[in-house]
């Protein structure tokens, strides 16, 4: 005789769909866009530029001098200070030395769809150099563009904000940068800043720098272009942080030498993948499974409120050399690897 399974009770129902309710609301709260609710920034009549204001006035003199024209000025509204909008030569500007490389792909690319749209709309951004030129610290492939197309001039908005050439790393939306592009940018950056100023510490810049594992991977990529940064960066945000003593210039040599011991550990990875073909092993993944095996603090969570690395990055290093060195690949297994090309699939 079968039982009857019986039906659900109004409470049960309704406790039910409470519960999926409140899972539910943290994932929407998430989506959400709250804005703020005290306004900022300079209404509309607030941003006029009185015609004689001193940085206007020095701008515009520049702006001459390198053979363009100034074409209007006005405060940015959100932090009020002067921007000046200028027609310059466009060897006049340059881009700031510590800038990703060139792309040739991208600049073709980008030549041919401001050739088909038939105008430059998008301005550059310009600060000064310390050699009283032009630098542009996010246009790189847009100048480039301009010289592939033969334009005589570019369309600017300078900044007397010099400063702002360290700042805009993070709002350079021209072309996506992969890991080894931002890496390699913020090192020229934080070598620029520690020649500027010699008692500059790291963690002055942590903003200009974003993440500390960027630094540390730069210093890498600067020796070894081809290196496989992504398979390592999981590990170093765990356990690189900004340094907060000495100077720059110090900690840029401290992370030279991380640098170096990572390409040594990848040296002893490269063979282990070598092993593991040799196996039969087919796979995309072999090298971010070997490092995630490697890896001494896969399996270190961070207690609630911490914010210190799990382990010092010098003894993370450390450990995972040994790690690479004891590595045994005959122990690996099939199973092993579908398990990680799983979890890289779907990220």
């Amino acid at each position: 005789m079968a039982v009857r399974k019986q039906a659900p009770t109004r409470k049960a129902v309704r406790e039910k769909t409470a519960r999926k309710q409140t899972a539910r609301k943290p994932a929407r709260a998430r989506k959400r866009l709250e804005p703020r609710r005290d306004l900022r920034g300079l209404a509309g009549a607030d941003v006029l530029l009185e015609a004689d204001h001193p940085l206007r006035v020095e701008l515009e003199r520049e702006v001459e001098r390198a053979g363009g024209t100034a074409v209007g000025a006005y405060r940015e509204p959100l932090s009020g200070k002067p921007m000046l909008l200028a027609v310059l030569p466009r060897q006049a500007v340059e881009p700031t030395p510590f800038q990703r490389d060139l792309s040739p792909t991208h600049t073709k690319r980008l030549a041919a769809r401001i050739e088909e749209s038939g105008s430059f709309l998008d301005p550059l951004i310009v600060v000064r150099s310390p050699d009283g030129k032009f630098w542009t610290p996010n246009g790189r492939h847009r100048l480039a563009a301009a010289k592939v197309l033969g334009l005589r001039s570019v369309t600017a908005l300078i900044s007397a904000d010099e400063d702002l050439a360290f700042r805009i790393l993070a709002l350079n939306t021209e072309k996506a940068h992969n890991l080894k592009d931002r890496s390699l940018e913020v090192i020229r950056m934080a070598r620029e800043l520690a020649a500027r100023s010699a008692r500059a510490r790291e963690s002055d810049y942590a903003a200009q720098f974003e993440e500390p594992a960027l630094l540390t991977l730069g210093a890498v990529y600067e020796r070894q272009k081809r290196f496989a940064g992504s398979a390592y960066f999981p590990m170093l945000r765990r356990v690189d942080r900004f340094s907060e003593k000495g100077t720059l210039r110090k900690s840029l040599g401290q992370r030279a030498g991380w640098g170096a011991r990572l390409l040594q550990i990848d040296e002893r990875v490269k063979q282990i993948v070598d092993e593991l073909k040799q196996r039969g092993f087919r796979s995309p993944y072999l090298r971010n499974f070997v490092v995630a095996r490697i890896n001494p603090v896969r399996f270190v969570r961070a207690g609630r409120g911490e914010s210190g690395p799990p382990l010092p990055i010098g003894s993370a290093l450390t450990r995972m050399t040994a790690g690479a060195r004891n590595f045994d690949a005959g122990s690996v297994r099939q199973q092993d690897l579908a398990l990680v090309a799983a979890l890289s699939s779907s990220e």
